[in-house]
């Protein structure tokens, strides 16, 4: 599982792209998984259970989120 990880990508995101799914609207939807939305504001960063990518959240999160 290690390795499956570090190929993994990081993406970073910032609140305008709150509230955070996986995949985001650039994947191209034949090779896409299930929508997951991730609570990436809650620790300043998520990992998708699906493909594994790692987003890292970039300054500070909206409050109320």
């Amino acid at each position: 599982m290690t390795a499956a990880r570090s190929e993994s990508k990081q993406v970073e995101v910032t609140a305008a792209d709150l509230p955070l799914h996986c995949p985001t609207p650039a994947v191209a939807l034949w090779s896409s998984h299930p929508r997951v939305y991730l609570p990436v504001a809650e620790t300043g960063e998520a990992r998708c259970p699906y493909c594994g990518t790692h987003y890292v959240l970039k300054g500070e999160a909206p409050k109320g989120h």
